[in-house]
């Protein structure tokens, strides 16, 4: 998502039938410093560069998923996975429309009078930016429970139950991405008249779904921040503590790493987005629905804020590519393996005896 960055419509799109246009005035001057933001050029380097990234990253992962035999670590791939396709087809999907658009410089309203395809492309902006949410909160949950329940067996997933959590992620954020077309809210075109997202109008079905959609994405965020805090610091504790002779803790330590820079990536990128929707949406609560299209400043910051959305999508992949024990462990030597307590207690039973005691 986030590709809003084509050349803007010509003559405003105030008094169109369709719902899905009139919400901001393509004809309004705008300055040199307002057009530049627009310049397709950003929109095309950002989609080939996450393109190219995320299917780097799924090479790197399917090679890495084939050699394991850790069912901890494996599940882990498959939530990675699951997130690196998330980011390259919503990249695909969105670069679909938009691409086309710069080229052909077609007339929106021409070519989709009913609002499907701008209906179509605002549910893929926001199917595929609340899965990469919710697949952060549901990866940092599991590895909460894994490090700080590692003898429960019910704490221990599959592969096969993995990849049906990521179903249920992807069909709940199908379900929500559906609302507007189901009735609650309106997806519609957005300035410069490039893509369509959901409407930051006073309208009561608007501001429920504006509202829906950031603040789910808030929570997600806020959950993983505290599922990812709690389970670095039992790290550290275990690592350093009596305990680190009983548990090897290095895949635990390297997928930690990889999920406290997911969120916090996350967090750079999506925040702002979040917290302007919700301030949008509150603060024209009072005009009761008296305002007909949004102001040219609010277009303008919902266009920056999903550009660095975009960011989000092409540093994901990057995670997991540079922070990988493999390139860790080059760059830091001291991160080696060292050989484990653990590993000499057959050659000492009491040994053994006493860390079991312990």
């Amino acid at each position: 998502m986030g590709w809003g960055a084509m050349e803007p419509l010509n003559g405003s799109g105030a008094g169109r039938p369709a719902t899905c246009f009139g919400v901001f005035n393509a004809s309004a001057g705008r300055d040199a410093a307002q057009r530049s933001i627009t310049s397709p050029w950003f929109s095309t380097a950002f989609g080939l560069i996450g393109l190219c990234s995320n299917l780097f990253a799924l090479c790197v992962l399917v090679s890495s998923s084939r050699k394991l035999s850790n069912q901890a670590r494996s599940s882990f791939l498959v939530f990675l996975c699951g997130l690196v396709v998330t980011d390259f087809m919503g990249l695909l999907v969105t670069a679909s429309v938009i691409i086309p658009y710069h080229f052909i410089k077609f007339a929106w309203a021409k070519v989709d009078p009913g609002c499907h395809l701008c209906n179509f492309l605002g549910f893929s902006m926001v199917f595929f930016g609340q899965c990469p949410l919710l697949l952060g909160a549901t990866m940092a949950g599991e590895r909460f429970f894994g490090i700080n329940h590692p003898f429960s067996r019910s704490t221990s997933i599959s592969k096969r139950r993995a990849w049906s959590i990521v179903g249920l992620v992807w069909g709940f954020s199908c379900l929500l991405g559906l609302l507007p077309v189901l009735g609650l809210g309106r997806y519609t075109l957005q300035y410069p008249g490039s893509w369509c997202f959901l409407t930051l109008l006073p309208d009561t079905g608007d501001v429920i779904f504006c509202l829906l959609f950031a603040l789910l994405g808030i929570c997600s965020v806020l959950l993983s921040f505290i599922f990812n805090t709690v389970s670095v610091v039992t790290l550290c504790r275990v690592y350093h503590g009596r305990e680190s002779v009983q548990r090897r803790r290095e895949s635990e330590v390297e997928m930690m790493v990889q999920l406290v820079g997911i969120m916090m990536i996350a967090t750079i990128c999506w925040m702002p987005l979040l917290i302007f929707i919700v301030q949008t949406v509150l603060q024209q609560l009072p005009a009761g629905g008296q305002i007909p299209a949004l102001p040219p400043q609010t277009q303008n910051m919902l266009l920056i804020y999903i550009r660095m959305v975009t960011w989000n999508q092409i540093l994901d992949p990057w995670v997991y590519i540079l922070f990988r024990r493999a390139v860790l462990q080059r760059v830091y030597p001291s991160l080696r393996p060292r050989p484990s307590i653990v590993s000499l207690s057959p050659l000492n039973p009491s040994l053994r005896r006493k860390l079991t005691a312990d």
